[in-house]
């Protein structure tokens, strides 16, 4: 198909698309939560919620509706949902950690091992009780260490423990060797063991993780944006090992934090990601941050590849994923996990803010109202990281120079999103502008 004839056939398919949005005189939305999400849906014009069985366009829903209801719900064109159908080949700890796995694998088979050495994001990690065997002779190999455990399949830090003796988990070898029928009887509750970080970054003698958020609208192609804001997750109690016990010293999670007996729900225990990205510049210079910032897009890109063929991809589905990335004292990321259902519940007002902002975004780049072009590099907060490829900043190229390419991504940079957003969205004809 010729140049000319794609732009035509694109303009076509953008003006159909304005169509059958003016068609419908509003946008039905069913929200399967009440927390910061219901409050955008509810402030957005034109947007009508809807109860129990009527017909909806759009479906904010919790994953335990979407395993109920996916594949026997029929979904016409324009439908959006907010989950992919097997999304958690990337958000279950295990699945995650054998997907990255493969993707490994098959980059230092097809590419070489510098280039399969981008994938050395995760530490070693084991499923039990199933790999039980292969993570005791890892365990000899270093004895002294400290491992963490963690359910595959909970949030929040439940059931998360550190241990250093093989005895602290002998009840998942116990289980890994009963009978197949026994197994039916009573479904064993699959663990992954990990390496922990025993030299994380410390601020003012706390260990913290990061929050970020990758939306993605497709996976063939793969089509990814990273919001410029997020935030650290400070634990409530000084860093050290010698109390692996203590939760409050080694869990960041808000869930876990809120309930130390010293925790201030007023100070909480969270810094903007803007705050932190300006004091670690500060401490360690702008070359190293922006090394280290460009090292974290990697673990977002190499993630999302690491289960493009393996994703359901559906053009009715989109994601919001909650990422939480980890700091060594060398300044190196390490992925913690991804969270398919990050918490929109706010645990401040500035936290509210920022959630909100963030479903705003979210909302335009979906598009219900059919008022973008498809070929926009930034939306509000969210700037395009990946489109079946790299995706590189416009700003400055001229005077950096053609071979001077720089990546379109600006996590903890000033996002001056309501100005951008109001050159961007135009209304449509008649509509007044909000």
């Amino acid at each position: 198909m010729s140049k000319n004839k794609t732009t035509g056939h694109k303009a076509a398919h953008s003006s159909q698309r304005k169509k059958e949005v003016e068609a419908r005189s509003c946008i039905r939305y069913r929200c399967g939560l009440t927390n910061t999400i219901q409050d955008v849906l509810n402030h957005r014009p034109g947007w009508v919620e809807v109860k129990d069985d009527a017909e909806w366009d759009f479906n904010w829903c919790d994953v335990g509706w979407l395993r109920e209801n996916f594949d026997h719900s029929y979904m016409e064109e324009h439908v959006r949902i907010c989950h992919f159908r097997n999304h958690y080949e990337l958000t279950r700890k295990n699945l995650m950690v054998k997907n990255l796995k493969r993707y490994r694998k098959t980059l230092e088979r097809e590419v070489g091992r510098l280039e399969a050495a981008k994938c050395d994001f995760f530490p070693r990690t084991f499923e039990l009780p199933s790999e039980y065997h292969i993570f005791v002779e890892e365990f000899k190999k270093s004895p002294g260490n400290t491992w963490i455990m963690k359910p595959v399949a909970r949030s929040q830090g439940k059931g998360i423990f550190l241990f250093r003796k093989l005895k602290d988990i002998i009840d998942w070898r116990k289980d890994g060797s009963r009978s197949e029928e026994q197994k039916d009887e009573a479904q064993v509750e699959s663990y992954v063991a990990q390496r922990y970080i025993e030299n994380p970054y410390l601020i003012a003698g706390r260990k913290f993780d990061l929050r970020v958020y990758v939306l993605v609208t497709s996976y063939i192609p793969l089509k990814a944006w990273l919001y410029r804001d997020g935030f650290a997750r400070f634990s409530n109690t000084r860093f050290s090992l010698s109390s692996i016990d203590d939760q409050y010293v080694h869990l960041t999670n808000v869930a876990v934090q809120k309930t130390a007996p010293d925790y201030d729900p007023e100070k909480g225990c969270k810094w903007q990601m803007q705050q932190l990205r300006w004091y670690l510049t500060a401490k360690h210079g702008f070359e190293t941050v922006q090394t280290l910032f460009k090292e974290i897009d990697n673990v977002f890109i190499r993630s999302l590849l690491s289960v493009q063929k393996t994703i359901i991809n559906d053009k009715h589905c989109f994601e919001l994923y909650g990422y939480d990335i980890l700091l060594d004292q060398d300044l190196k990321p390490w992925l913690i996990e991804v969270n398919a259902s990050p918490s929109l519940t706010a645990s401040s007002q500035e936290d509210y803010d920022l959630k909100y902002r963030l479903l705003e975004d979210t909302l335009h780049i979906v598009d219900m109202e059919g008022r973008l072009t498809g070929k926009e590099k930034r939306i509000g907060g969210f700037d395009l990281m990946w489109n079946d490829g790299p995706v590189y900043t416009d700003v400055g190229l001229e005077a950096l120079g053609s071979s001077c390419l720089v990546a379109n991504t600006h996590l903890g940079c000033v996002n001056d999103r309501e100005k951008q957003l109001q050159q961007l969205l135009k209304p449509f004809p008649g509509q007044k502008k909000t």
